[in-house]
């Protein structure tokens, strides 16, 4: 486990790392949840294996500090991020990110050119979403004022999530968990979307097959964005499926 202060008041970022070969890998991870439950498979198979690999832990989720003083914008993890992965003395990485990573993770490569050398995007939210009272994830988060969410709103939220993603959503700060959902649901100006079409580097979009054809396809992929669907999966590419994922990953490495 390693870690570097990211904020004034010297919050720290956490993640575990695996020694390798350069270039290095930066997994990020999505809305309450943390790098190693998510990646470790995917960092050590048989395809991907070594290459020195940060499973990073965003603030405020899984092993990093939860500062209640942080905004939790996506340039806000983003610039932490950058923060600790210069601290590592990370350079030119391959990103693989999830979900509200894979946000972060665009808005890395925008501000901080230097750190990024090819994006891998597993199901990552590239458009504003609404919020929806009683949804699951970062829509229904978002539906609840902050001070509803911390003094009980987290329950109803921890029991529409069930055991599996509870059991690393219990480890984030209850006012980072909505804070980032908030800002996640807003997104970026540019959008995530339009940040990714402009993007100088290497860039893959993996998504779950079931459902159905990528919306804005044509416009990524004449951007230069290589979409990949992952058989019999859901949000989850990597633990539902992840041989396939690996291989995916892989293939956008090369």
């Amino acid at each position: 486990m390693h870690s570097a202060a990211v904020t004034a008041e010297g919050d720290r970022i956490r993640w575990v790392e695996l020694p390798g070969r350069d270039p290095a890998r930066v997994y990020v991870h999505g809305l309450g949840a943390t790098s190693p439950a998510y990646f470790t498979a995917t960092a050590v198979h048989p395809l991907l294996a070594g290459h020195r690999s940060l499973l990073v832990d965003l603030l405020g989720h899984g092993h990093s500090d939860r500062p209640t003083s942080f905004a939790y914008t996506l340039e806000d993890h983003a610039d932490a991020l950058a923060t600790a992965l210069r601290a590592a003395g990370v350079t030119g990485a391959e990103v693989v990110a999830h979900s509200m990573g894979g946000s972060v993770a665009v808005v890395l490569a925008a501000r901080h050119p230097d750190l990024v050398s090819r994006l891998v995007l597993a199901d990552a939210n590239l458009d504003p979403l609404p919020r929806t009272p009683g949804a699951s994830g970062s829509s229904g988060i978002a539906a609840y004022t902050e001070r509803e969410f911390v003094s009980g709103g987290w329950r109803e939220v921890r029991d529409r999530a069930g055991a599996h993603w509870w059991s690393t959503m219990r480890l984030a700060g209850l006012e980072a968990l909505h804070r980032s959902a908030t800002h996640l649901v807003r997104g970026t100006t540019p959008t995530m979307r339009e940040l990714l079409l402009t993007l100088p580097v290497r860039r893959a979009f993996l998504y779950p097959e079931a459902d159905g054809p990528f919306p804005g396809a044509a416009e990524l992929t004449t951007s230069g964005v290589t979409l990949t669907a992952i058989p019999d999966c859901g949000h989850n590419l990597m633990l539902d499926n992840p041989e396939a994922f690996a291989r995916a990953v892989a293939e956008a490495l090369v």
